[in-house]
Formats: structure tokens, C-alpha cells, sequence
């Protein structure tokens, strides 16, 4: 079967930006911050206006696989055999440090170093770096900006009342959607699968990733769930850390291309691509050796000083859809309040080296 696949400069890829959608973002920024704050009242430390729960953090290598068809060649992953240093934060997807026995979404953040090319970043930096951000759940519920909004403008008001927010929910037609997150399965980290969610660009065309464990041990970790006997705080950190002190994890970075717009949507990301009808491809491997997964040195220095921003990367890479053009903002606005309340400087990370063992 012959595939086609739609380019990036499509027209038809992106719609919907301009004034209106960048008031909208504008509300968003405030709302996050508003989040934040809440949290800083709570805890004296401000973190990051989601992803605040560090799981572990971790180095490896990232190698483009040989032998592909030369389509799969774009971007970072245009060289055969390439392999790059990565650095990796495993998270949990909520805005505050929430217990691990909650079923919620978990994430990875993977920062890439040695990624030569023209880049997004506008403030005249080039730390030669490429950041991913994946997902335990393929969708993403807040949809697009203004969907976005709606939805954390109930979460302000009703957050301390489970029930009262649901209730709200139930209102939504998209309430299977909204309710996704509160059922997410709660297993070992190493055995989740990953998504961008959302879509970004792939050199000539237009994908969405995925991060896919292969290690017989991971695997084998699938059915490992939290229990309510479980130690509520620390339990998916500790799983990580007695994973990581023997065993070597491994992943598929795969793409998922875009065919069809009406099938595909870029500006709506409640809509999950059909994996069937549209399958993943790996493009490189992921390698994470035995190592201390929490170490304090590199897990301050990360919450602290580093940043990872889906903005960061080759123009190759170039994020789309709304929810991305709400990211740039957000991110920004987010990471500089964080660092204003913490008396915390940015530090521009250009070399894995950076980043303390």
C-alpha cells in the first residue's frame, strides 16, 4: 500500500492563530500562574505550572536507526548511525506534588544534545540541544487554547470539591474525554507507553512520537500497579530507583506521519491519530543504563536551573496546532515566575555534562 503524506507547509496543517486565539493565551499564562500560587502558599517552593512531581532523572543515548526508507531521514534523525547524549526527567503530569497511589497521567521529558541545525529560539542562543515532551495518555484533554482555558477556569473554582468539578465535567459532551486522566492506568514508569499528544514537524512532513519500552524487563513491569498499601509519596520513585540500579531501559522512538486532516487533526488534540490505520514507525533507539535515578545533585539542578520547553529545538521541529502555539507562551511565562519566587537562575544546558551524576 502506497502511504502519502502531508507536508508541513500545508495549508490546510494549522488554522486558527492570530489575535484572538494569542488574547486567549494571554488568560491561560494568568490562569497557570494563579496555580502556581497556590501551590507556592502551600509549600513555599514554586514549581512548574504542570509536570511538578519529579519521578527520577536519568542519562543515555539516543541512535538513529540504520537501513530505514529515506523518508524516515528528517531533521535530528537525518543521519543513519547518528547517536546523541540524552538527558530524561520521568514526571507525573499534575500542577501539584499529588499522592503516587492517585491515577493520573505520567510524563517524560527528554532533552537531546548535539542537535546541529537551525533552531526556534529567538533570544540568539544555540545550545545545540532538542527537547521532547511524551505523555502516558496519547490525547490531551485540553483540546486547544480555548478549550484549554475553559477547562482550567473549572479547575481553579472547583479543585478542592472532586465532586463539584465532576459535576461541571458532566456538562462537557467531551466528558469521556475530560474523565480520561482520573482513570489512567497506575503502573511501573518503565513499562508506560509515551505520546507527544499533540503534533509537531518532521522536516518535509508532519508526525506525532511515541516513546515505546522493548526491554523483556520492562515488559515484564506492565502489570505492576500502585496499591492503596503502597507508600503514597514516593512509591513510583522508589520503583524507579530499585529498577534503575541493575537494569537498562530501552525505548523506540517512533513517529506516527499525517495523511489525513480530517482523520488527523492538528488543532484538536482530544482526538487520538488511529494507531491502526496510521501505525508508528521507529525512526532511533533509546538506551538508559544502570544508574542512581534520583540523585540530589541532579535533581535539584534540573527543578532548579534547567528547562525544558517543546520551543527548544530545530526549526525541523517546529511544534503545531494550538495547544503548541499555547505552550510557547505558557512555558515561558511559567518558567520565569518560577524562577522569580525560587531566586533561581535559568542556566541554557549545551552539554549533558551540565548536568550533575
Amino acid at each position: 500500500m502506497t502511504r502519502t503524506f502531508i507536508r508541513w507547509d500545508d495549508p490546510r496543517v494549522e488554522s486558527g492563530a492570530g489575535p484572538d486565539e494569542d488574547a486567549v493565551i494571554r488568560e491561560v499564562e494568568s490562569q497557570i500562574t494563579t496555580a502556581q500560587t497556590a501551590v507556592w502558599e502551600c509549600h513555599r517552593h514554586a514549581f512548574a505550572g504542570t509536570h511538578v512531581k519529579t519521578q527520577g532523572i536519568v542519562k543515555g543515548h539516543l541512535t538513529v536507526v540504520e537501513g530505514l526508507d529515506s523518508h524516515l531521514y528528517q531533521g535530528l534523525f537525518r543521519t543513519p548511525g547518528s547517536r546523541f547524549p540524552v538527558a530524561m526527567r520521568y514526571s507525573t503530569e499534575t500542577t501539584d506534588l499529588i499522592d503516587d497511589r492517585t491515577p493520573q497521567p505520567r510524563g517524560i521529558g527528554l532533552k537531546v544534545f548535539g542537535a546541529k541545525g537551525d533552531k526556534l529560539r529567538k533570544d540568539g542562543k544555540d545550545p545545540e540541544t532538542q527537547d521532547f515532551e511524551f505523555n502516558s495518555c496519547a490525547f490531551l484533554e485540553l483540546g486547544n487554547a480555548r478549550t484549554c482555558r475553559d477547562i482550567i477556569a473549572l479547575r481553579l473554582l472547583h479543585g478542592a470539591n472532586p465532586g463539584q468539578l465532576d459535576g461541571e465535567l458532566k456538562k462537557r459532551d467531551d466528558y469521556k474525554v475530560q474523565n480520561a486522566r482520573n482513570v489512567a492506568p497506575n503502573i511501573h514508569l518503565v513499562a508506560q507507553r509515551q505520546y507527544s499528544q499533540a503534533a509537531i514537524r518532521y522536516g518535509d512532513y508532519v508526525v506525532k512520537y511515541r516513546l515505546l519500552p522493548t526491554s523483556p524487563d520492562q515488559q515484564a513491569l506492565q502489570h505492576k500497579t500502585v496499591a492503596e498499601t503502597d507508600k503514597g509519596t514516593t512509591v513510583l520513585k522508589d520503583w524507579l530507583q530499585e529498577y534503575y540500579k541493575t537494569h537498562t531501559a530501552t525505548y523506540d522512538f517512533q513517529v506516527q506521519f499525517l495523511e489525513n486532516l480530517d482523520e488527523q487533526p492538528i488543532e484538536d488534540v482530544r482526538v487520538e491519530w488511529d494507531q491502526d490505520k496510521y501505525p508508528f514507525v521507529t525512526v532511533a533507539k533509546l538506551e538508559i543504563p544502570p544508574q542512581e535515578s534520583f540523585a540530589p545533585k541532579r535533581v535539584s539542578f534540573w527543578e532548579d536551573h534547567n528547562r525544558l520547553d517543546v520551543w527548544h529545538g530545530l526549526v525541523e521541529h517546529k511544534p503545531l496546532g494550538s495547544i503548541n502555539r499555547l505552550r510557547r507562551g505558557v512555558y515561558k511565562a511559567s518558567s520565569a515566575w518560577r524562577r522569580r519566587m525560587n531566586a533561581r537562575e535559568e542556566v541554557t544546558v549545551s552539554s549533558i555534562d551540565q548536568i550533575p551524576d
